[in-house]
């Protein structure tokens, strides 16, 4: 009897020293996601969803980045997470050319690296997880086209160093091929300023008898909101605005009617997976992490992570801020 007894509590202490191991699986382990513009209301929501991640995993986790659009100071915070040698980086990438050697030396390092929301396709990064950026541009395009029952003309702001943003114009132009009568008559680099958009849409209102602008596209989440307050201080109300990402303001406008609709992305989804892939391949110990997976059949990783997107409009904004408090709230 006394022997049965030590023998099974032999098996019980090897079961739940076998349980530690598996719960400790994580111990030490900690991740870094880095962006720009790291105040708005964007990033907050995307490192919401990667502090979840990590809670769930139980991992160590750090969300850093520029204040401002500012891809030099990404690249620094890139180096200094290098030389911290985490398990994984997951990075929005500001400028593909600024950024690229810093994520080449980070796979060289043996740190696994995803890019997020903003891509460097010719760099070394694991894959892409975000929105299918030209397929947002061409249904962004197709309504601003019934906006305009096919006739105007356009002014775009963008920040075109970021390949997102470069995407999503495309997507835009080839969506308005179809709408002979519609013109992009410029395409504004706003920097991640919000100022320049303020400015250039005043400038525009006040040479509207030299050239009619029907309708601005903003490519990325400040410039609707300038816009649409250029647009009420001037009590004018017969313009089309297409924005980018669900910040508050530019829902409040999508409800007074300023803004017509904003293509909403999903930042929380898109960090949320994009911590879960990591942590997945940092425990994979891929033998080579800058081999060429894009053209291997038999690839562990994928190439690219679709998280989706949506229109909002007067329609569905109430439902989007309900659900977004929902999540706020847990």
């Amino acid at each position: 009897m006394t022997r049965t007894r030590i023998l099974l509590s032999v098996l019980l202490a090897a079961a739940l020293l076998s349980l530690a191991s598996c719960a400790g699986g994580h111990s030490g382990e900690k991740y870094v996601f880095i962006s720009t513009n790291v105040k708005i209301p964007y990033w907050q929501t995307a490192s919401a969803g990667f502090y979840q991640s990590a809670d769930e995993l139980k991992v160590g986790y750090q969300f850093t980045g520029p204040d401002s659009y500012d891809a030099n100071g990404e690249r620094d915070e890139l180096d200094r997470a290098i030389g911290a040698k985490p398990n994984g980086i997951l990075i929005s990438v500001a400028d593909a050319n600024v950024l690229q050697p810093s994520i080449d030396r980070a796979i060289a390092a043996g740190i696994p690296v995803i890019t997020m929301d903003s891509d460097a396709p010719s760099s070394k990064r694991l894959f892409f997880i975000g929105t299918n950026n030209y397929q947002a541009g061409v249904e962004g395009g197709k309504r601003l086209a019934q906006e305009l029952k096919g006739k105007g003309n356009v002014v775009v702001f963008a920040m075109p160093s970021q390949p997102n943003q470069t995407e999503r114009l495309r997507g835009y132009k080839d969506a308005l091929d179809s709408s002979p009568q519609i013109k992009i008559v410029q395409v504004i680099d706003m920097k991640g300023d919000s100022r320049i958009t303020f400015d250039s849409t005043t400038q525009f209102l006040a040479n509207d008898k030299k050239q009619h602008i029907n309708a601005f596209v903003c490519l990325e989440a400040l410039s609707g909101k300038e816009v649409a307050a250029v647009l009420s201080n001037n009590s004018i109300k017969d313009r089309v605005v297409i924005a980018m990402d669900t910040d508050p303001e530019t829902l409040d406008w999508i409800k007074k009617g300023v803004i017509s609709a904003t293509i909403a992305q999903k930042p929380y989804t898109m960090a949320f997976v994009g911590l879960k892939m990591l942590d997945t391949v940092h425990h994979q110990n891929l033998p080579n992490l800058g081999a060429d997976w894009k053209d291997n059949g038999f690839s562990p990783i994928p190439e690219f992570v679709d998280t989706g997107s949506e229109i909002l409009d007067k329609s569905n904004v109430d439902a989007f801020e309900s659900a977004t408090k929902n999540l706020t709230r847990k």
